[in-house]
């Protein structure tokens, strides 16, 4: 029966609200269960411990709805709740066409900034159907189930408006993809890990502050990544290999680094880095990390030593958008499957070409041409915006630890 045909049909709205407490839900369909109804829809919210139970059900036989609701007013006394009970027409009223998932992170987030977002999914033709925590720490962040506008108009009203809102927004399109397996790359320097690599090495070579001046510039797209990496690791040239170790043990991994990976193994979902760093740093995470794929370029040595080159294939701008491509195949994942994530101006190729794209305090030119932006201090707030809540999160670390 199509949704035209039962919209005049006569349902009964039951509400009841309260304490929670075990056994309500069981207790209001036992006592429902006595007049044969038919349950249409069932929606249950429950906040600070007080629960709102809404059941959509069809009418008792004739003559037995007043019995009915008395029946379940004076249930629901027993059990120290309140009851309403709402005669209508039809089921939830259709929803429109376009589905899509808002995901707001906030540190905090402010009633001031949630109006705004409400205000702008409702000026862009949208719809709230449903809104749901997905975690209160280390971010509060929530969930916005909206219909009426396609996915990408929605993105626009919303993630350019988000810095002005206080809070960080992810717009992606519902549906069964939103569980389905997936792949994850991820820049290293200053995304995976908190430093850049060539960095640590030039603080060995008495140069740090001459290759950082160097760095800062190609992150914000005024140099050409290419030449910039030539320059910088022309300057090692001389250093004794066995810094490498050094700097292994100086990486310092993003918060939340590992519970963004160890869960997303959990999940099922393939992950790896393509770093404009070095093998030799890349290589070491991988196999400390778990992780499926790792591709940087790599520092010449010979006789022991740096020689202040680079060999192999470089990995640029244009490189980390074509590996994510290459992993994306030897994954079995298709590419609209792929999150990629990253900070700096030679990151956006890979950003722009994954299913979704998201910018983790990132530079300006980043933030603003990226599909979503991250600008609080731990990686695994990523999940969020894959629909993982924080509570999955836990129950997963302590199903490991037992």
């Amino acid at each position: 029966m199509s949704a035209s045909q039962t919209s005049d049909v006569p349902t009964l709205l039951v509400k009841i609200f309260g304490k929670d407490r075990p056994g309500i839900t069981a207790g209001l369909f036992d006592t429902l269960a006595a007049y044969s109804v038919d349950v249409v829809d069932i929606e249950q919210v429950v906040t600070r411990g007080r629960m709102v139970l809404c059941a959509l059900v069809t009418p008792p036989p004739a003559g037995l709805e007043g019995d009915l609701r008395a029946t379940v007013h004076s249930w629901a006394e027993s059990m120290k709740m309140q009851a309403e009970i709402i005669s209508g027409l039809g089921d939830n009223r259709p929803r429109g066409l376009g589905r899509s998932l808002v995901t707001v992170l906030g540190h905090p987030l402010t009633a001031e900034s949630t109006a705004a977002i409400a205000a702008r999914i409702t000026k862009a033709g949208g719809n709230i159907d449903r809104i749901f925590r997905l975690a209160k720490y280390p971010v509060t962040a929530v969930e916005f189930a909206v219909s009426g506008v396609e996915t990408e108009p929605l993105r626009t009203a919303l993630v350019t408006h988000a810095a002005t809102f206080g809070v960080d927004i992810a717009v992606v399109a519902a549906g069964l993809h939103r569980r389905a397996q997936r792949l994850v790359v991820m820049d290293v320097d200053s995304t995976l890990i908190q430093d850049e690599v060539i960095e640590l090495f030039a603080a060995h070579a008495g140069c740090e502050a001459e290759v950082a001046e160097v760095t800062a510039a190609a992150m914000r797209g005024e140099l050409d990544f290419e030449q910039s990496l030539h320059a910088r690791v022309a300057l090692l040239a001389g250093l004794d290999a066995s810094v490498v170790d050094k700097v292994r043990s100086e990486v310092r991994l993003t918060p939340g680094a590992r519970t963004l990976i160890r869960t997303l193994k959990r999940l099922g979902y393939q992950v790896g880095v393509v770093s404009g760093g070095f093998t030799q740093v890349t290589d070491d995470l991988k196999d400390r990390l778990g992780l499926d794929f790792a591709q940087a370029n790599t520092l010449e040595v010979v006789d022991g030593k740096l020689t202040g080159k680079v060999t192999g294939e470089i990995v640029d701008r244009a490189g980390k958008a074509r590996l994510l491509r290459r992993f994306a195949a030897e994954a079995g994942v298709p590419l609209a499957q792929t999150v990629a994530i990253g900070d700096g101006a030679n990151d956006l190729d890979m950003l722009n070409a994954a299913g979704l794209g998201v910018a983790f305090n990132a530079k300006p030119v980043v933030r603003e041409a990226a599909h979503t932006a991250v600008n609080v201090p731990f990686l695994d707030t990523v999940l969020y915006l894959l629909g993982v809540t924080r509570e999955e999160v836990e129950a997963a670390d302590t199903h490991d630890e037992d």
